[in-house]
């Protein structure tokens, strides 16, 4: 069976990209899941009903996020009713919405979905090592194929989180820097790894958003407010090939790809 993992969409650019290259991967594939990060799809910052229910009437299941996903102030009540859509598990308990769920394939395959998010230069969060062995041992009880979300800034934290987890997890895909890494790999248990799935959003930009505005905030150290630019879109994403009885993965292939 195949999972396809989409990068952080970003804004209009990266949800148009979504659009139009989303069916021709499902059917190239054979995709029986579709996951994105989608903390930063409406405006470059944050999620909204709106932008969410665009995103899932276009094949997509499953929305995981992290640390922006509350920067939409309806995202708050949004999350405590839409199980479709992911905040980390590693969130406070009171906090809405889940960090986790199950979905069942049109084949009746359940496959598990878990969003947690790093520490180093993050905001405080829980342990997301300690939290993982927590919801790791619940999903086994359901399934054995588990795919992680490891929303995280720091390669060292993201590579040590995938070996943590080899072997008890299917593939641990790291998001929130944007950039795409060549790093993609079988780790030695069966688990399918790469530090950054990247984004899919434009690609004239830095990380997303106007080149100008951040380079001038780099020069001046002042505050300005950052725009999502139009033109040319990024596509980024990965293929895991997982084994559907074991849980293990046999492949991962990277997927980088431009739009008008």
């Amino acid at each position: 069976m195949n999972v396809l993992f989409i990068g952080d969409i970003v804004g209009k650019p990266g949800r148009t990209a979504l659009k139009a290259l989303l069916p021709g991967l499902v059917d190239k594939y054979k995709v029986d899941l579709v996951v994105v990060n989608g903390e930063n799809a409406a405006g470059g910052f944050g999620i909204t009903e709106n932008v969410a229910s665009e995103i899932f009437s276009l094949g997509v299941h499953v929305i995981t996020s992290g640390n922006h996903i509350w920067d939409k102030k309806e995202a708050i009540p949004y999350l405590a009713k839409e199980d479709r859509i992911l905040r980390p598990a590693n969130y406070p308990p009171s906090v809405p919405g889940q960090g986790s769920l199950v979905y069942k394939t049109r084949d009746g395959i359940k496959i598990a979905v878990l969003n947690l998010s790093g520490r180093i230069f993050m905001s405080h969060m829980d342990c997301p090592f300690r939290t993982s062995d927590r919801e790791i041992q619940r999903l086994k009880d359901i399934t054995n194929i588990i795919i992680v979300d490891f929303h995280a800034e720091a390669t060292s934290e993201k590579q040590a989180f995938g070996y943590y987890l080899d072997g008890r997890v299917s593939a641990v895909i790291g998001t929130h820097t944007h950039v795409q890494t060549a790093d993609e790999k079988i780790l030695s248990g069966g688990t399918a790894y790469i530090t950054d799935v990247g984004m899919t959003g434009p690609e004239d930009s830095v990380i997303g958003v106007e080149k100008e505005t951040v380079i001038n905030r780099f020069l001046t150290g002042m505050p300005a407010k950052f725009e999502v630019p139009k033109g040319t879109s990024i596509f980024s994403a990965v293929v895991i090939e997982i084994d559907k009885d074991t849980g293990k993965a046999s492949a991962i292939h990277r997927i980088q790809l431009t739009h008008p």
